[in-house]
């Protein structure tokens, strides 16, 4: 009797914290609210902000590049520094196309260097 008890107990707490979890999520993703720029059909910068009460504060901030083709050549994001007032470079991605296949690099912002450096165990190459 104890042990069905104790179990009961378990349950509800675990069923508690999942649905604690699962609120949680979904009020942060409703605390982002997104501005999209697009040229010519082409998204080529996008926004992000923070929702705190009625005060929209910057968050992230997204460039897209594109080739003749419109093919996606590359994507930089940069991350709001409140303290700085400013947007900081964080990370960029760079697609590579051939007949056969497409390749993804990504860099990282080094601020010693001003520069991004490439992450080479995260490129990757897929065939189309």
């Amino acid at each position: 009797m104890k042990k069905m008890n104790l179990a009961k107990c378990v349950v509800v707490l675990v069923i508690t914290f999942v649905a604690s979890l699962s609120t949680y999520a979904a009020k942060m993703n409703n605390n982002l609210i997104y501005n999209a720029q697009e040229v010519n059909g082409l998204k080529v910068a996008e926004t992000v902000y923070k929702k705190d009460g009625n005060m929209l504060t910057n968050y992230m901030k997204y460039n897209y590049k594109y080739n003749d083709n419109n093919q996606m050549t590359e994507n930089m994001s940069q991350k709001w520094n409140v303290n700085k007032n400013c947007w900081e470079n964080d990370l960029c991605i760079r697609y590579t196309y051939d007949n056969k296949s497409v390749t993804t690099e990504y860099y990282k912002w080094n601020s010693k260097k001003n520069d991004f450096i490439l992450i080479p165990e995260m490129t990757v190459t897929m065939d189309k």
